[in-house]
């Protein structure tokens, strides 16, 4: 698998591409990664963009996992949208997001870019790429 951070200065959106094959390993990383990045850039709102994955080999106990502990945006009232085009991604987010809606009552899983945008209002954003 791998990964990489964009953010958008305008509208202070923090973006990740995920590519490839996922493990649980991976997607473990990918969290603390992401907790990194939230904490070094304060943005008002998360995308996780899993439309280059090409298969996820994640259990639901790591799913489980990752949903019990404490968001990676702390603050629950921001946007955070998971880009899931596939339909196990899809539905694995959606165990992610039902497994963790109290922490993360603003949490979409979409499977569209279109609808990204629609959810956040921004028509044209401009993200530039962050250092791992």
């Amino acid at each position: 698998m791998s990964y990489h951070f964009e953010f958008d200065p305008a509208n202070r959106i923090i973006r990740c591409h995920l590519a490839g094959h996922v493990s649980d390993e991976d997607l473990k990383e990918f969290y603390r990664a992401t907790e990194r990045q939230i904490a070094r850039m304060s943005p008002r709102a998360g995308i996780a963009d899993f439309s280059a994955v090409t298969f996820l080999d994640v259990s639901p106990e790591t799913i489980r996992e990752l949903a019990k502990l404490p968001p990676a945006m702390p603050d629950p009232s921001l946007p955070r949208i998971v880009l899931a085009p596939l339909p196990q991604v899809f539905g694995m987010a959606r165990m992610f997001e039902l497994q963790g809606e109290g922490t993360r009552p603003n949490l979409h899983i979409v499977r569209t870019e279109d609808e990204v945008w629609a959810i956040l209002g921004v028509p044209e954003p401009k993200f530039q790429p962050l250092p791992d």
